[in-house]
């Protein structure tokens, strides 16, 4: 005979391969926290609504209660022969209590309850992820605002473009991340509603209170249809998407960094604690923790793509494809939070070589556009025409290997006649940036306003 709590009906036990292939165990146990936390809210409901006595709605919570301390304290077993989370502590409450332990699972299904846990497992870990993002932003502003007159190239093209500053350069990432966390915190609303009591798929005869539960559990209501509460997984679609997103921008970052420390590039350093050697090559220093968030977007991907590959075919409402589900989302998670937090250690530690970003900031003729914007402003031109008298004064310094900042008055009037003396400011890179004050621009007013803005918020 079958032991299992669903074996009734067998007469012969679980093929091991079959049991091993259908053990979830090994991962849904960091479930047991929601899913304690889930019965005890059943319990509690079966109870009001007279399913069964206060006196064994308190004895089963009592016992939930002490099965919980057990998890805590790293005491209790958890068993592969019991499949999952809820079997195991259901399992193990009917050692503690006895056979009450029993009416513990009527009017439920692992199918609501599992659904259930996995939702408050998904906000639990989005909110702490949204503050984990909000360290990365802080983190990003103190380094903006230490570095908000520190002069570098901004590039187009992977071309040096115009002269920009890093305060302004890493703001741009506050802001990408602040999106990060819209998103996330969006998707809370979509969460916010409870699957509990839908029990197998059709819902249940027992005279139950979902509105009760639901509440007891912090969700704002019950999800409106059974079939539904039990078979969708559009919300780990968005979580997974949401951190896919995410990734993306992280990567992006590691990706510049990358740059910067490089050796032809040598904006910033880095200390020796954040970066690896080489076994081969003693003078090497690699910037791997970076590497690793760069390559870690990729198993991201797969885990989304994984999601989306497995809810694709499945008609309503649940089948066992689905119990997958969780194990992806807690890589995706594991791994955003890894790449996360070592991110929030290099922004915290990473030293920028001014001097180096300055230099490049000279080169690549970054001010002609200011030299194009004055002839507009001041010689009565069109942007076109004020571009290609530009362009020609670019060439003129490119033949004779001068910086525009080199050049004289007269070298400029061989091209321009009308032009006077004062164009000559246009091309000191403090007063291309100065100028720059639209909103949203790289003047150092604009920054510093920025910084302001995001030191309030991120305290």
């Amino acid at each position: 005979m079958t032991n299992k709590m669903w074996g009734g009906r067998f007469s012969k036990a679980t093929n091991e391969l079959l049991e091993d292939l259908n053990a979830s165990i090994k991962y849904d146990y960091r479930l047991a926290k929601y899913d304690i936390e889930v019965s005890i809210a059943h319990v509690m409901m079966l109870a009001k609504s007279g399913v069964i006595s206060k006196e064994e709605c308190q004895l089963i919570v009592n016992g939930l209660k002490k099965v919980q301390k057990e998890i805590s304290d790293g005491k209790f077993e958890f068993k592969k022969k019991l499949e999952d989370i809820h079997m195991n502590i259901e399992s193990r409450l009917t050692e503690i209590i006895g056979p009450i332990a029993g009416k513990l699972h009527t009017a439920r299904s692992r199918n609501d309850q599992v659904a259930t846990d996995i939702r408050l497992f998904l906000i639990d870990k989005i909110n702490g992820l949204v503050e984990l993002i909000e360290e990365n932003q802080k983190t990003l502003s103190q380094q903006a605002l230490d570095n908000f007159d520190a002069i570098m190239p901004g590039y187009t093209h992977l071309q040096i473009a115009q002269p920009i500053t890093l305060g302004h350069h890493l703001l741009s990432y506050v802001e990408l991340f602040n999106r990060d966390k819209l998103r996330l915190t969006d998707s809370l609303k979509r969460l916010d509603e409870s699957p509990l009591g839908a029990a197998a798929m059709a819902g249940t005869s027992y005279p139950v209170d979902r509105e009760y539960s639901a509440k007891l559990l912090g969700f704002n209501k019950p999800m409106s249809n059974s079939i539904d509460a039990v078979s969708s997984r559009d919300m780990l679609l968005e979580t997974l998407s949401n951190i896919a997103i995410l990734s993306v921008n992280l990567s992006r970052l590691a990706e510049e960094i990358i740059l910067w420390v490089s050796t032809e590039f040598n904006f910033i350093s880095l200390p020796d604690s954040l970066t690896t050697g080489s076994s081969i090559m003693p003078q090497k220093k690699n910037p791997d923790p970076l590497e690793f968030l760069r390559g870690k977007t990729g198993s991201i991907f797969g885990n989304l793509f994984s999601m989306l590959t497995i809810l694709k075919g499945l008609p309503l409402s649940y089948f066992k494809d689905l119990q997958d589900d969780k194990e992806i989302v807690f890589r995706s998670y594991d791994t955003l939070y890894s790449c996360i937090s070592i991110l929030d250690e290099i922004l915290n530690n990473f030293k920028p070589n001014k001097n180096k970003m300055l230099s490049l900031a000279n080169k690549g003729f970054v001010t002609a556009t200011d030299l194009a914007d004055y002839l507009v402003k001041n010689n009565n031109k069109t942007f076109r025409e004020a571009y290609q008298i530009t362009a020609q004064i670019v060439n003129y310094a490119e033949r004779r290997k001068l910086k525009l900042d080199e050049l004289k008055l007269n070298d400029l009037k061989k091209v321009e006649p009308k032009l006077k003396s004062n164009v000559l400011n246009i091309f000191n890179l403090k007063n291309s940036i100065k100028s720059k004050k639209s909103f949203g621009g790289t003047s150092f007013n604009n920054v510093k306003k920025m910084i302001t803005k995001y030191k309030k918020i991120y305290k």
